[in-house]
């Protein structure tokens, strides 16, 4: 998974997609230049922190969860 290392942690473009749901919730083509990855990086991003329970997908838009916002505090 692109977001995550080997050992669980997340990545640097993980982090950067992270913090960029954070700041501004929404599609991936909305996140994509707030997060300054490729669209495909930022698309693939979201499925794996979604996955891990970091972020939540509401009516195609992309949020953090309790969990995600507390990993970045």
């Amino acid at each position: 998974m692109p977001c995550f290392e080997s050992d669980g942690s997340l990545s640097t473009s993980g982090r950067q997609t992270l913090k960029a749901i954070k700041e501004h919730p929404g599609t991936p083509e909305e996140i994509a230049p707030f997060a300054g990855l490729p669209l495909y990086r930022v698309r693939s991003g979201v499925r794996s922190l979604t996955n891990a329970g970091l972020a939540e997908e509401k009516e195609g838009k992309y949020q953090l969860t309790p969990k995600g916002s507390k990993l970045l505090d």
